[in-house]
């Protein structure tokens, strides 16, 4: 499988990155492990989480998605075939980009992932409480210590990015190798316009979130009915159920006639062949779910059904 460059890195990814929101919450241990199996199993390398999920789960408190992977990891010993990307600053326990907070976060995260490095330490949110220069500073120290190997960051305004890759760029220090924004079909604002020429011209990998909007992407839900008993089923109505959100599922039906795969697979594939965008992020909570997903990296879109998508999508 052809992988594609996390910016400017040196690191490399399938087109599809594995979002492990999921792991140790709505895909218990042992599915969770076996969701890991084949993924990599399946030419697929990345997989993303964060320290602080899942604290939102009552009875969690954050690190159980690590905690999951981390025994993934020591069970299987695959370390060298993975990348595993993690995020720091919007864990309450572990809150923002100081210096001190950074450095005691990473060890944790390192703890419970059971390994000596992060591929990817991500800023999970910007915290503008703390310099941008004492942020880089202490990615700095990591990557000196072998601890970190690229840094990249996440939920950043555009000006707020600029500003750190100038720090970066007058300091001599580490620089964000990559963005991750919501993106999808029907949300586009965070990467169309001045992320996606920020990007480009700095070089920047966009691995964005969201990408199938809550689910509301797969199709499944039409009506107030399809969503009963669904956890997400608040967002769906509040932000999809719309005129906007209509044409996006009417051009999907059209693509699906077209082309034989499934909405998500449609919805995924348009993403990876966005001229901004390396990889998306998407969770599985089954292998059926998983192997569905990972269909959407051979897919190929005809021209026309790209267009018709893309047109469907724009506000």
């Amino acid at each position: 499988m052809q992988k594609r460059p996390l910016g400017r890195s040196g690191l490399s990814t399938a087109p599809l990155v594995f979002g492990g929101n999921v792991f140790g919450w709505t895909a218990d241990e042992a599915t969770s492990h076996r969701l890991l199996d084949v993924f990599v199993g399946g030419g697929f390398n990345a997989v993303d989480t964060a320290d602080v999920y899942s604290a939102w789960v009552p009875g969690h408190e954050g690190g159980e998605s690590e905690s999951v992977i981390g025994r993934w990891l020591k069970a299987r010993g695959r370390r060298d075939d993975v990348l595993i990307l993690t995020k720091v600053a919007m864990w309450p326990k572990q809150p923002g980009l100081s210096a001190a907070n950074i450095e005691a976060a990473v060890e944790g995260s390192l703890r419970r992932l059971q390994t000596d490095y992060i591929d990817l330490y991500q800023s999970h949110q910007d915290d503008a409480a703390t310099p941008v220069e004492e942020t880089l500073e202490a990615y700095g120290r990591l990557v000196k210590a072998g601890k970190v190997r690229a840094i990249g960051a996440s939920n950043f305004s555009p000006d707020r990015l600029a500003g750190s890759l100038a720090a970066s760029e007058t300091r001599g220090l580490p620089r964000y190798a990559t963005i991750q924004p919501k993106f999808n079909l029907y949300d586009r604002d965070q990467v169309e316009g001045e992320l996606a020429t920020l990007a480009a011209a700095e070089g920047l990998g966009i691995i964005p979130f969201y990408g199938l909007a809550a689910g509301f992407l797969t199709g499944k839900y039409r009506s107030e009915a399809d969503l009963e008993g669904r956890a997400r089923r608040h967002t769906i109505k509040r932000d999809y159920m719309n005129d906007k959100g209509v044409r996006v599922l009417a051009a999907l039906d059209k693509a699906v006639e077209a082309t034989g795969a499934t909405h998500a697979q449609i919805a995924l594939a348009w993403v990876m062949v966005h001229p901004a965008i390396t990889a998306p992020i998407a969770s599985a909570t089954s292998v059926a779910q998983l192997e569905e997903l990972m269909g959407a990296a051979s897919l190929v879109l005809p021209a026309q059904v790209i267009a018709d998508l893309d047109a469907a999508g724009r506000d």
